[in-house]
């Protein structure tokens, strides 16, 4: 059965940037969300943010994809086609050397979900109450905490904690995390930049989806909680949630991370 979603996103440049190079996609009628987070510099950043979002458009024009093995073809050759435009342009304009950006994609087929990540950007799942999150950062105190050489709060604070180890447009080849699990009534998916969960720890942010409030609505609260911790970078947030259906069995099973 094919399931439907509400979906928004809302993005700010945050009070000490002067520019916004994140970019995102909410497209609920193709049932896809998608996210970036640009870096290098001047205008490079945003470049290279808006060709991922394009490209996400662009591969998934015609529609959901029909299954969950089409939608997991579909993420992953929309990462590797934005990889590569992004290097051939760099290497078109010297200006635009060293831009890439991170990447964030959820797209619904048949009653699953599908994840594609790269970078420290971050997909969670807020479901019955609870907030966690799917992706793991790729970046070098997220290594450092698996290692054990670092806590989970040392990594918020850490000098280094904004470098990746991942990202799109900076080689040729390029891993992509591929995720998937069972969609169910009411799940909701939140996609965020840095620029957020730098600001706000996930307790709040578990408050905040949790609300009473509209899906507009959390998605403007959240980026206010960002902005007044300091907003010391651009914060982008879209939110993604799975509509019931009338006729939809909903069994807590499911494979993968759902």
């Amino acid at each position: 059965m094919m399931i439907r979603i509400e979906s928004c996103g809302r993005t700010d440049a945050g009070l000490r940037r002067s520019n916004n190079e994140d970019a995102f996609v909410s497209a609920a009628d193709l049932g896809v969300l998608a996210l970036a987070d640009g870096m290098g510099g001047a205008a490079s950043g945003e470049v290279a943010s808006g060709i991922f979002a394009d490209t996400v458009r662009e591969r998934f024009s015609a529609g959901p994809p029909p299954g969950v093995g089409e939608a997991e073809e579909l993420v992953l050759r929309s990462f590797l086609l934005a990889n590569r435009r992004i290097l051939e342009l760099a290497a078109r304009a010297p200006e635009h050397r060293g831009m890439g950006c991170t990447g964030e994609m959820v797209v619904f087929a048949d009653d699953r979900y599908v994840v594609g990540h790269v970078g420290d950007s971050r997909v969670y799942l807020f479901r019955g109450g609870l907030l966690r999150q799917i992706t793991k950062d790729h970046s070098f105190v997220q290594e450092q905490v698996d290692r054990g050489l670092l806590t989970s709060v040392q990594a918020r604070v850490h000098p280094w904690r904004h470098m990746l180890l991942r990202a799109i447009g900076i080689h040729d080849s390029l891993e992509v995390d591929l995720l998937s699990g069972k969609a169910h009534p009411e799940d909701l998916f939140l996609l965020c930049s840095d620029g957020l969960t730098d600001m706000v720890g996930d307790p709040l942010i578990e408050e905040r989806l949790g609300s009473r409030l509209s899906l507009g609505e959390k998605a403007e609260r959240l980026v206010r909680d960002a902005c007044d911790a300091g907003g010391y970078d651009n914060v982008t947030v879209v939110l993604g949630r799975v509509l019931p259906i009338e006729g939809w069995v909903d069994s807590q099973g499911g494979g993968g991370v759902g």
